[in-house]
C-alpha cells in the first residue's frame, strides 16, 4: 500500500523523530567511511602529447595529380592501433631512460606492458590535432612514458609510411616487369604467326578471287567465241571441194611449194615443230615435191594430160588450216580455263585458311593491347609510386609534429580528497533520509487515513492523532538537544580531520 507523495515529507520526519540516534549513527559510518576512501583512494596523474597532423604542406599542390602521399583515414584509431602493438610497447617497457631503475626480467616487462596497454589514451583535439596520454600514480612515470610515446609515435608512422611507400613502388615495379615478359612474349608470338601465315589478308584474297573469276568468265566467252568460229568455219569447208583440176606444170608446182615454205617459215617463228598447222603445211610441201619429181619423170605426157590433172583446192586448204588454229586456240583457252579453276579453288582454300587465322590473329592482338594498356598504365602509376616514395623519405608528405610537449603532472586527475571530503558530509546527510524515504514506500502499514480510504473505498470519518505528556516532550527535547551536540561534535572531528589532510599531518 503506497504512501502519498504528498504526505511522505511530515512521515519521513516522524521517522527521523522517532529514529534519532540511528540517523545520527547512519551519518557518521557513511559520513567517516567516505572521508576513508578519499584517504585511501589511488591518485593517479596524466600527461599527454599534442601531436599536429601536417597534411596541408606546400608540396602536395605542387605534386597533386603526380604523386600520392601517404594518409590514414582514422587518425585516432590508427594512432591507438600503432602504440598499442608489442614492439612498440615492449620498447617503452625496456626503455632504461624511461625506467632506469627497474627490473628488465620478462616477468617485470611483462608487467608494465600490461599496466601501458591498460593506462594509455589517445583522444581527439580538432581537424587536425590529437593527443597521446598516459596515466599513473607516479608523477614521474607519467610524464617520462607520455613523452617516449609520442617519440615512438613519430618515428615509428615515419618507419611505416616509408616502408609503405617503399612496398607500393617494388609492388608495382614487379608488375611492371611481369608485363614486361608477357608483352614481349605476345609480341613473339605475334611475329611467329605473320612468318609462318604469309597468305595475306582478307582483302587481298578477295580482290585476287574476283580477278580470277573475271578472267575465268572471259576464258569461258572467249572458248564459246572460238567453239561457234570452229562450227562456222566447218560448215563453209563443206560447201568447197577438196581438190580441182588444173594443169600442171614445173613452174607451177616450183610456185606453189615456195609459197607453202614461206607460210611454213613465218608459223615456224610463232610455233613449235608440233604445231597442226606446221605438220599440215609440211606434209603438203612434201606432197608437192613428190608430185613435181613424178612430174619432171614423166616428161613425155601430153600437154592434155598435165592440164587435166587433179590438185589440192588453196580455198580448201586455207579453211582446214583456220579449222586447225581455231581448235588449237580451244584446246589453249581449256587448258586456261583449267588453270583459273585451279586457282579459284586454291584462293577458296586460302580464304578459309585466312578466316581460320583470322580468330587467332585477333586474340593475339587483343592480348597484345590489353598487355600494351595495362603496361602503360603501370608504368605511370610506378613513377607516382617512385615521388611519392621519395617524398615520404625526405618528410614531405602526410608528417606528425609535437605541437605541445608533455608537462610534469603536479595535480592528480580524477576525483580530490576535497571532493571525497564534501561528498561525504553530504551523503551522511541525505542517505538515511532516502533510505527511509525508501522504506516508507515498502512499508505494509497504514499511515495516513488516504491510505485506508483507497483501500477500502470508503471515506474515514475521523483519526485520532499520537497524544504525548509533558514529560515525553521535555524527554523528547533532550534526546534532540543531544544529538544536535553530537552532531555538531561529528562535523567537527570530520573538519578537523580533512583540516590535519590538507596541512600533511595525516
Amino acid at each position: 500500500m503506497a504512501l502519498p507523495l504528498s504526505k511522505m515529507p511530515s512521515e519521513i520526519i516522524r521517522e527521523v523523530r522517532e529514529r534519532k540516534w540511528l540517523v545520527l549513527l547512519a551519518f557518521l559510518v557513511i559520513s567517516f567511511t567516505v572521508l576513508s576512501v578519499g584517504f585511501v583512494f589511488p591518485y593517479k596523474y596524466q600527461a599527454s602529447v599534442v601531436i599536429f597532423v601536417d597534411d596541408s604542406n606546400i608540396i602536395r599542390p605542387l605534386m597533386e595529380g603526380r604523386a600520392v602521399t601517404t594518409k590514414i583515414n582514422d587518425r585516432i584509431s590508427g594512432a591507438r592501433e600503432l602504440l598499442l602493438t608489442r614492439s612498440v610497447i615492449e620498447r617503452l617497457a625496456r626503455d632504461t631512460t624511461v625506467y632506469p631503475d627497474s627490473s628488465m626480467e620478462e616477468a617485470a616487462v611483462e608487467q608494465r606492458i600490461g599496466r601501458i596497454r591498460g593506462n594509455l589514451f589517445v583522444r581527439p583535439r580538432g581537424d587536425s590535432y590529437f593527443s597521446i596520454g598516459f596515466s599513473s600514480e607516479s608523477q614521474l612515470e607519467t610524464f617520462r612514458v607520455a613523452q617516449k610515446l609520442a617519440q615512438l609515435f613519430i618515428e615509428e608512422s615515419n618507419d611505416r609510411k616509408r616502408k609503405e611507400s617503399r612496398g607500393a613502388y617494388d609492388f608495382i615495379d614487379k608488375q611492371v616487369k611481369s608485363y614486361e615478359q608477357q608483352l614481349a612474349q605476345v609480341e613473339q608470338q605475334l611475329k611467329e604467326f605473320l612468318s609462318e601465315n604469309t597468305d595475306g589478308t582478307e582483302g587481298e584474297a578477295n580482290a585476287r578471287l574476283a580477278q580470277l573469276r573475271n578472267q575465268l568468265e572471259l576464258a569461258r566467252l572467249q572458248r564459246q567465241e572460238l567453239n561457234a568460229r570452229v562450227e562456222s568455219l566447218q560448215q563453209q569447208r563443206g560447201g568447197v571441194r577438196q581438190t580441182i583440176r588444173q594443169g600442171k606444170t614445173e613452174d607451177v608446182y616450183r610456185q606453189r611449194i615456195s609459197v607453202l615454205e614461206e607460210r611454213l617459215d613465218t608459223l615456224r617463228l610463232q610455233y613449235h615443230d608440233t604445231y597442226p598447222d606446221i605438220v599440215i603445211l609440211r606434209e603438203q610441201i612434201a606432197e608437192l615435191k613428190k608430185q613435181r619429181r613424178a612430174h619432171l619423170a614423166g616428161g613425155q605426157r601430153s600437154a592434155g594430160e598435165d592440164e587435166g590433172a587433179r590438185t589440192f583446192n588453196p580455198l580448201y586448204q586455207e579453211i582446214t588450216a583456220d579449222i586447225t588454229k581455231a581448235r588449237a586456240d580451244v584446246a589453249t583457252i581449256d587448258i586456261r580455263i583449267s588453270s583459273l579453276e585451279k586457282l579459284i579453288a586454291e584462293q577458296n582454300r586460302r580464304m578459309e585458311r585466312i578466316q581460320e587465322n583470322k580468330a587467332q590473329y585477333s586474340d593475339l592482338t587483343r592480348d597484345l593491347q590489353v598487355n600494351r594498356e595495362i603496361y602503360d598504365d603501370l608504368l605511370k602509376r610506378r613513377e607516382k609510386a617512385r615521388v611519392s616514395m621519395h617524398l615520404d623519405v625526405e618528410g614531405q608528405g602526410l608528417s606528425y609534429r609535437i605541437n605541445e610537449a608533455a608537462q610534469y603532472p603536479n595535480q592528480p586527475s580524477g576525483p580530490r580528497f576535497s571532493a571525497f571530503a564534501a561528498a561525504g558530509l553530504l551523503a551522511g546527510a541525505f542517505i538515511p533520509f532516502g533510505a527511509i524515504a525508501g522504506l516508507l514506500q515498502i512499508d505494509p502499514r497504514v499511515r495516513v487515513r488516504e491510505q485506508l480510504e483507497e483501500e477500502i473505498g470508503l471515506p474515514v470519518l475521523i483519526d485520532i492523532p499520537a497524544v504525548r505528556t509533558p514529560f515525553e516532550k521535555r524527554r523528547d527535547r533532550r534526546v534532540t538537544v543531544l544529538i544536535g551536540v553530537c552532531a555538531l561534535l561529528i562535523v567537527a572531528v570530520y573538519g578537523a580531520i580533512v583540516a590535519a589532510a590538507y596541512v600533511g599531518v595525516l
